[in-house]
């Protein structure tokens, strides 16, 4: 599927709220992938339908994900995880999406986790900064963003697991794994933590 016809499938079934998150998810990934050398077309198909497991109810993404086993028992505990999992599976059942970078760009973009490719690291990323975000400390990870994407990611993930923490949610196990590679790759490389494992 082309880009054009994926914006245009996107624009008839979701929100114009969850659209422009969409389509600011996927320009921040071109631009993120430009300043990474990273695959322009992928990116911007994955940026763009990050989300596309939203285009249907919880309770549609609950039962097809028990159907085909497609997500462990935390996830199934956490609606809010959902639409990642089963959006990929969808991209490839109903739109014949077969690339595995793209698919695990759209699997991973809620949690995170230990290992994930560049694009998908990317849109992780893309989905915490694009521009319409304000969540605290977003603009401080935005500035980092396109010169040291390792600490960005931490930045946001800590983040994001502080805000599932206070609001005593699941922390997935993936975020963690995700997090802690993200810290041993920066000590590897002998890069300044202070201020990011704070949050």
């Amino acid at each position: 599927m082309n880009i054009s016809k994926a914006r245009e499938l996107l624009k008839n079934n979701i929100s114009p709220n969850l659209f422009t998150h969409s389509m600011g998810v996927e320009e921040t990934a071109l631009r993120l992938a430009a300043a990474y050398g990273v695959d322009g077309e992928k990116v911007s198909f994955s940026g763009l339908m990050h989300d596309y497991g939203k285009i249907f109810s919880n309770d549609i993404l609950h039962r097809i994900a028990m159907e085909n086993a497609l997500v462990d028992d935390l996830t199934l505990q956490e609606p809010a995880l959902l639409h990642a999992p089963v959006g990929a599976w969808l991209l490839k059942r109903d739109l014949g999406i077969d690339d595995g970078e793209i698919l695990e760009a759209v699997r991973m973009h809620t949690t995170g986790v230990a290992g994930m490719s560049l694009l998908a690291r990317i849109v992780y990323l893309a989905d915490y900064i694009e521009p319409g975000r304000t969540c605290p400390g977003v603009k401080d990870i935005r500035e980092i963003a396109f010169s040291d994407l390792d600490r960005a990611l931490l930045g946001a993930v800590n983040l994001t697991i502080k805000y599932v923490l206070e609001r005593e949610k699941i922390v997935h196990p993936n975020s963690i794994s995700f997090r802690n590679s993200l810290i041993l790759s920066l000590r590897k490389n002998n890069q300044e933590l202070q201020g990011y494992e704070a949050y």
